[in-house]
């Protein structure tokens, strides 16, 4: 016993001696950008970087330009911020630069899932045919359905009744797109009850999931920390199981058409089940966080939240809003709404922060828009990071840190498209969905969600802010490059005026407030929580 362990002793000092060599061996060569290998060798800037992306990346760009080289982990990343020249990177006719390679492994680690030959054409296909045009146009219809399913309950409520319900915006705008998004997709019982239910507990498990994700992807997790992964990973494939799929109705054609696929290519059926996890994440994971961030901002903007409600009452009918009618009106008013299309922009320029990855498969030359040309060394992975590079440049959004709802409007009226930087017009003058071959497949989708969700939201209830002086939390600096941020700190900061929730099963106590009646509810399964209301 005390051999073996002298045995596997020594493996592990020549293994993490090779791995420190490696890194001290590798030099630039001509050609090549600057390389920063830091000062830990193997990990070289992996701590700074996984701490805070977004500051790391602002002090590597003043130290080295808009090119340079880290070593991360053992793993180098060359890190190009000059969005003028991403064009080679992401068009790559040369096919080079690959992101199926690395893809392949993320969601293998993530989500346990092994892709095969062609399912991610397949998934591109699929979204073509189910998330554009008239298949997006069934999915909306969805969609509202089940946003009302959610915020009305299986009965539906009276609109003309109303109390004021308080909680935290965060937790409210994805809990309520999380368990629409999920019904939409995979599908209702016979039991809508009991759907509501066990959407609340899936969300429950999904945001355990969430708050591990980033440190999963880094490898950063402690030993229970891996269990619970494990134990979660375990929970979603046997709920999203296609065993579980037989007993649903409603099931997407969007899903249905992908699992059909993997049916027809001989992936057994529990590999079918985690590419449903795999679906799922990609489907719900940002668009509740998106849509926080533009429901605060309309909140702390008024003349913002103005425009978008005399947009709506335009669109929807002002008759139609004062008589109060449910959540029925047709979703191609979506098309329709040029003012909340540039605050959707507006909100995922300062919301969205992917990090848009490129394997280099052979050494490559990168030619940048001065001109100049930088040697780009097998093996190593190109890096974009658009919030930096594109969203917080101030040649192309000026004052890049101010919400302005109208940024992305013409004077006119129309959409803007007309972006520039150094006085040549930019192609890329926002990119939370990425681009090119990485580009969402989802991303239609995800603007309608979000859409439909904001239109409901400022036109059929009164929305205010606790405390309206309460600033705009910061971004949680370990959610950088992940795709939507999220803030670093939730709390109960929001007062929705509801509608009549009198038949749920709750304990009810009344206290006067000024010349206001509020009550405190306890107890309930539904699907709203159980915070203060006032009438």
């Amino acid at each position: 016993m005390v051999l073996w362990g002298l045995v596997l002793g020594a493996l592990l000092v020549v293994t993490m001696g090779c791995l420190c060599l490696l890194g001290l061996l590798r030099q630039r060569r001509p050609q090549e950008p600057p390389l920063d290998k830091g000062s830990i060798p193997w990990l070289g800037h992996a701590v700074a970087f996984r701490k805070n992306m977004f500051e790391f990346l602002k002090h590597m760009r003043a130290k080295h330009g808009d090119v340079f080289t880290v070593q991360l982990g053992g793993q180098y990343f060359t890190f190009v911020m000059d969005p003028l020249s991403f064009g080679p990177i992401l068009k790559d006719a040369q096919r080079k630069l690959d992101f199926v390679e690395y893809a392949e492994k993320l969601v293998l680690k993530v989500f346990g899932y092994q892709s095969v030959q062609g399912d991610y054409r397949m998934i591109h296909s699929a979204s073509t045919k189910y998330l554009m045009g008239d298949g997006l146009e069934d999915l909306n219809k969805t969609m509202l359905d089940s946003l009302a399913l959610v915020m009305l309950g299986p009965t539906g409520r009276s609109l003309d009744s109303s109390c004021w319900h308080e909680d935290g915006l965060f937790h409210f705008c994805y809990n309520v797109l999380f368990k629409a998004g999920y019904l939409s997709l995979f599908g209702y019982t016979k039991d809508q009850e009991q759907d509501l239910r066990q959407a609340e507990e899936l969300f429950a498990q999904f945001r355990k999931f969430d708050r591990l994700f980033p440190r999963f992807v880094y490898s950063l997790l402690g030993p229970r920390e891996w269990l619970e992964v494990g134990r979660l990973q375990s929970l979603f494939h046997k709920t999203l199981s296609v065993r579980h799929n037989l007993e649903k109705n409603g099931i997407s054609n969007w899903i249905s058409y992908m699992l059909h696929y993997l049916r027809e290519q001989g992936v057994d059926p529990a590999m079918q089940d985690k590419f449903n996890f795999m679906m799922l994440w990609a489907s719900q994971g940002n668009t509740g966080p998106a849509s926080f961030w533009a429901l605060l901002f309309l909140l702390k903007h008024p003349e913002a939240m103005r425009a978008v409600r005399e947009e709506a009452t335009q669109v929807l009918g002002e008759a139609r809003l004062k008589a109060r009618l449910s959540f029925d009106f047709d979703v191609s008013a979506l098309h329709h709404t040029p003012v909340l299309d540039s605050v959707m922009e507006e909100t995922l320029r300062l919301g969205a922060a992917p990090t848009l990855l490129r394997v280099v498969h052979s050494d490559h030359v990168l030619k940048m828009a001065n001109g100049q040309e930088y040697l780009l060394r097998s093996k190593d992975i190109v890096a974009l990071f658009p919030y930096i590079s594109v969203h917080m440049d101030p040649d192309i959004h000026p004052q890049p840190t101010a919400f302005k709802y109208d940024r992305f409007l013409n004077p006119n009226g129309s959409r803007k498209v007309d972006f520039y930087k150094a006085g040549k017009k930019i192609h890329h003058y926002t990119m939370p969905w990425g681009s090119g071959v990485s580009i969402c497949p989802g991303r239609f989708l995800a603007i309608s969600e979000m859409k439909l969700f904001v239109l409901l939201m400022v036109t059929y209830f009164d929305l205010e802010l606790v405390d309206p002086a309460t600033p705009v939390p910061p971004v949680d600096p370990h959610r950088w490059g992940f795709g939507t941020t999220q803030p670093s700190h939730e709390e109960r900061d929001f007062r929705l005026n509801t509608l009549d929730y009198s038949p749920m099963k709750k304990k009810v106590l009344e206290e006067r407030v000024g010349d206001k009646k509020e009550c405190v509810t306890e107890g309930s399964n539904h699907a709203w929580w159980p915070l203060e209301w006032g009438l």
